[in-house]
């Protein structure tokens, strides 16, 4: 019997080995053979939906200011990749970098990057809040989906959000569109699970998976799929296959396609 394949996501692009959120993480994704791309969205001053998961460019871009107060050109000067391996400058055998592939990602190029593929890739997409702009976030991000035709039955793309109030907006704007509610407390869930849509999948954080077996039991029960952020390791792989998760977000995608494939990691 072939063993339990959940998809495997891959977390802000290849996100352990390269800066998180880049077009270069992006891609080594897609090389590993990633079924799917996760990102998070956040919309700049001049209304361009951008994939950074930090409201502050602090971390990413060694910055001051706040994405939401920027535009896009503004943000297309910052180096987004440097913080990641801040040694290489030093390292004279390391390879030249595609400064492109280092800077801002606006939603609309890694969309573009996504259909151009001769196979089919799936993206969740998820819309960070609280933001100054509220529910504009979800009315451009459906709007783009549009462009795609991809706000229709079968599309590649799901839309999450740790905001209930964010997906009814979406499921009102794209009723087609599937979504995810993600769950980063126990106490959530138990608030959500009456009022959540019933085709709705839930996504729980690993963390809370291990250290609660009754949460992940509660949401099989009521029969929602089950996507899970962030599993990195064997066991956790286990856990998300004993509850039949149906997609593995995963820091590392070219690790987990091997555990989930029974390689040996490394190996392909």
């Amino acid at each position: 019997m072939t063993p339990y394949r959940p998809q495997v996501v891959a977390h802000r692009g290849a996100s352990h080995d390269n800066a998180e959120h880049t077009l270069g993480a992006y891609l080594a994704a897609l090389e590993a053979g990633a079924d799917g791309l996760e990102c998070d969205v956040r919309l700049t001053a001049d209304g361009h939906l951008v994939c950074v998961h930090d409201g502050d460019l602090r971390r990413t871009a060694s910055a001051r200011g706040r994405v939401s107060t920027m535009e896009l050109a503004d943000l297309s000067e910052l180096d987004f990749a440097s913080w990641k391996n801040p040694w290489t400058d030093l390292d004279d055998e390391a390879p030249d970098r595609d400064e492109s592939l280092d800077r801002v990602l606006t939603l609309r190029r890694l969309l573009e990057t996504v259909a151009d593929l001769d196979r089919r890739v799936e993206i969740a997409i998820e819309t960070k809040h609280p933001t100054r702009y509220g529910g504009l976030v979800e009315k451009r991000l459906v709007a783009m989906l549009r462009d795609f035709g991809w706000d229709r039955p079968g599309s590649p793309v799901r839309v999450m959000s740790f905001s209930f109030t964010a997906l009814q907006r979406v499921e009102r704007l794209a009723p087609d569109v599937r979504l995810v509610q993600l769950v980063d407390k126990v106490a959530t869930w138990r608030l959500l699970r009456r009022t959540v849509g019933r085709h709705w999948i839930i996504g729980p954080g690993i963390d809370e998976l291990t250290e609660h077996p009754r949460l992940g039991q509660s949401i099989v029960r009521r029969g929602h799929e089950i996507h899970v952020w962030t599993v990195n390791t064997p066991e956790q792989l286990e856990l998300c296959r004993s509850l039949g998760v149906t997609a593995c977000i995963t820091d590392r995608p070219a690790y987990l396609l091997d555990l989930v494939d029974g390689l040996e990691p490394g190996s392909r």
